[in-house]
This record gives C-alpha cells, structure tokens and sequence, in this order.
C-alpha cells in the first residue's frame, strides 16, 4: 500500500529534477493520466519527469524511503492499463528520449526508453538499417513500452516481436541500483539472460531507461497487395501458398473484414474502396527483400496468378508506388479509430495456433453473435502469426452501457474458447488491469507463483507497478 505524498517528499523530488519536472496541477497532469481509450484513468497527483537514469535511480531510491508507489509511463498508448497510477507517482520517460549511437556495421542502437518508436525507424533508416518493429501507435509509442509489453505489430512474421530485437538493456531496479547489461553481442552464455525479466513484464520489475536495439538490412524491393476472398476458408490456404513461394520474404499476412473496411470508408476521411466490386473478406500482404537479386513485385504476382488460378482469391490490387502502399496499409491501420466511431467495443488481443485461426474466428462469431443477436463481429488483424483481434461493436441502435455490462459474460466466452485450443488471451498488448482477473482463470497457478516469487524477491515492498499482472497479496 502506498503512502499518501508529503510536501517533504515534493520538495526533494524538486531537488532532484527541478520544479518544471514535477507536474502537481491539474492542467499539467491531465495528459497523463487517462488510458488511450478512455476506459481507466489515474488517481495521482504527481507527475516527475526525470531526465536521465542517473536521476530516476535517485528518484526510486526516494520512493522507497517515503514508501511511495511508481508508475512509470511512457507515450500513453498502452490498452490494459499498465500506465494507470491508483495512489503514488507517475514517472513519465517522456525525456529520455536520446539516440545515443546507431552501427550500421554491427547492425545495432543505442536508445532511450522515451524515444519515439518512429524516430528510431528513422535514425535506422538514415544508417540505411531497419528496425523492423512497427505498429499503429508508432508515431507516439515509446520503445521502453515497447519493450515493457513485448510489442508484435504487422512485422512479427519476418522478424519476431519485441524482444527479439534486443540485444542489451538498462533498468532502474525496484531498490534504485542501477541493472546495466548493454552490450551489442549477438552471441553471450554468461549466465542467465536477465533482460528478459524485464521485457514483457509491464514495469513491475524495474523501469527499462535504455536499450541495445538489433537492426536488419534495409529492404530495397518491396511489394504490397491487398485481395478480396470469397471466404474466410480461402484464407489460410491463400497463406500456406505465400509462405511456401516466398518464405522468408513474407514480412506481412493481416486479415481485413468487409465490415472494417466500409466502417473505415464511412468514418475516415480519404479512405476508400481499393476495388470496384464487394468482398466479404480481404487479406493485406506484404514481401520485402534486402536481398538485390529478388524481385518481390515478380514474386507476389506470381503468388497472385497461381491463387487466381485455383479461385482462392478474387481479385486483387498491388500498390505500384509508396502513396498507393500507404494507403492499402492505411485500411489495416484505421480499423481502430473506424470501429470507436460506432459507439461501445469489447475487444480481444488473442492467439492461436494458426491452423485455428480460421476455425476460432467462424466459432466465436457464432457464440457472441447467439449471446448477443446483432452483435457486429470485427476480427482482424496478423493471421500469419496466429493473433487476432476480436472485436465486437454494439449493435445498431443498442444501449452502450447495457453493452458494455456483458463484457465479463462476453470474455468468459471468447477466453474459454482460446484457452480449449491451445491459445493465449493476450497476444501482443499485456496483462495491466484489465485482464488481471482473466489471467487467474487461464493461467495455471504455478505460473503465478512463480512471477509472485520474482516479484518479491526483486520488489519486496511492492512500490514499482503494484497490482498489475496480477495483485501480490493472494487474498486479494
């Protein structure tokens, strides 16, 4: 339980950072304490800004001697609540956001956890390098989230998801030492790979403040289509063939219903239909090649024939330049934003097996659809590596909070489903608070005595990010 905050401990987090570094009014804090969606929103009154790890260290050591709570927050767009403060600080990494050191020769960064996912793309680009990891919030998302959640995005295929791609990290521990393990090896069996306690782990074993970020080569032959399908059973075999003509060059397979697009053409300006004619459903696929010798324009065409050939595809649209990419991707990415348009959703961050994916997507439409009739099923998402997101809109003309009141019913449903094949009820954006309660249903119990045994052992005073992933005290 944390401590109320004293105007002592005010004072010498002033100290520390100075007092423009210390958000206590309202309008300086509101930016900072609701969850992007609007569904939690912080009870704290204290905001610190620290400018580098040598003051967060001091800053955490401060905590622990006045027994308050730590939240730390990076750009705000996390979805479960793992930024939401209940009592204590946050402490927003919005400044360390410092691209210390790009090696195109090593294929490695050096970054801070403030620094912008997009702006490290770019620093990569500029090295003619790729950091792969990609997703919709890039352009406010900071990379120590990132790495706090274990982030996926549209590139998992090619190039695995978050915590793939590093290589070292620094940390604030729970205490205030100071864990740094940045070295830029690809290859080191000195004894446990501790960075990766604290990726994933949602800030509840220490405050990740730097990374040694893994680059690629820069693709120079891309390709992009997008394909209308008669049926979702057409999909997983329009996959297989993909993956079998193009292997490693696959870099994106991303399911798109007919309801998303015509929620995206109604709601956002400038989106429109790539085709002249109606599909049910539509796959968004990408190749990409560093490698000067293939041609991925060549390539998916011929992918394209052989699919039109056998009647798994219907049509299909390749970008023949990077606006028309861009706006192809632009379908996949304002689902989101289309889908709020439409009054209340019950959202699911799931995985399955692949060879699932098809047949969950078809059985869990049938059971929400039965549980509530006129439910607007919008699954979409990264087909190829088995994640999907489940959403569910009200029904036309349906009361938003009754809505929102079956969401426990709902989740019982979808969950029980995941879990009976072989899946996981978050796939790619954590556990925080939302799905705390849903965790102790589906997770055996060993798993969380296990994380509570790390939890205690690293944080015994349970000050860093209480209460998210799971509570520490049992009986709660």
């Amino acid at each position: 339980m944390t401590k109320p905050i004293s105007e002592k401990f005010s004072q010498e987090l002033e100290k520390l950072v100075g007092k423009t570094n210390v958000l206590i009014n309202s309008a300086d804090l509101s930016g900072y304490l609701q969850e992007e969606r609007g569904l939690l929103e912080s009870f704290c009154t204290l905001v610190v800004r620290p400018s580098n790890t040598a003051q967060l260290s001091k800053i955490v050591i401060l905590c622990n001697d006045f027994g308050i709570s730590m939240v730390p927050l990076g750009g705000n767009t996390g979805l479960v609540g793992g930024g939401i403060a209940d009592g204590g600080i946050i402490i927003s990494l919005e400044k360390l956001n410092v691209i210390e050191k790009v090696d195109p020769t090593n294929h490695t960064m050096i970054v801070g956890a403030g620094c912008i996912l997009a702006n490290i793309q770019e620093a990569a680009r500029e090295a003619n390098c790729l950091f792969p990891l990609s997703l919709g919030a890039e352009g406010s998302c900071q990379i120590g989230g990132n790495l706090s959640t274990n982030a996926g995005g549209v590139n998992v295929l090619q190039y695995g998801n978050a915590r793939d791609l590093v290589l070292g990290l620094e940390a604030v521990l729970p205490d205030g030492r100071i864990f740094e393990d940045l070295n830029q090896l690809r290859k080191n069996n000195t004894g446990y790979d501790l960075k990766q306690l604290f990726i994933g782990s949602e800030g509840t074993l220490g405050i990740i403040t730097k990374a040694v970020l893994k680059l690629s080569p820069l693709p120079i032959s891309y390709a992009t289509t997008i394909v209308g399908m008669s049926s979702l059973d057409k999909v997983l075999p329009l996959f297989e063939m993909t993956r079998e003509n193009n292997s490693s060059n696959l870099s994106a397979f991303e399911l798109i219903p007919r309801i998303a697009l015509d929620l995206g053409i109604k709601h956002i300006p400038g989106l429109v239909d790539p085709f002249g004619s109606h599909h049910p459903h539509y796959v968004l696929i990408e190749l990409s090649s560093s490698n000067p010798k293939d041609n991925s324009r060549e390539a998916i065409e011929e992918t394209l024939e052989a699919a039109l050939s056998k009647e798994i595809i219907t049509d299909a649209v390749i970008a023949d330049n990077d606006s028309q990419m861009k706006q192809l991707w632009r379908i996949r990415e304002e689902i989101p934003a289309a889908q709020s348009k439409e009054g209340g959703s019950i959202k699911h961050d799931i995985s399955v097996p692949i060879s699932e994916t098809v047949k969950f997507i078809k059985t869990a439409t049938k059971m929400v659809e039965n549980l509530i009739p006129g439910s607007r099923i919008c699954a979409f998402g990264h087909i190829g590596d088995g994640n999907i997101h489940f959403n569910i809109t009200q029904p036309v003309g349906y009361d938003k909070q009754a809505f929102l009141n079956s969401w426990t019913e709902v989740n019982r449903v979808v969950h029980d489903l995941v879990t009976d094949m072989g899946g996981s009820i978050s796939a790619e954006h954590g556990i925080g608070i939302l799905k705390r309660e849903e965790l102790k249903l589906y997770l055996p119990e060993i798993h969380i005595d296990l994380m509570r045994q790390i939890k205690t052992s690293l944080d015994p005073k349970n000050l860093m990010n209480p209460d998210k992933i799971f509570v520490l005290d049992k009986k709660k």
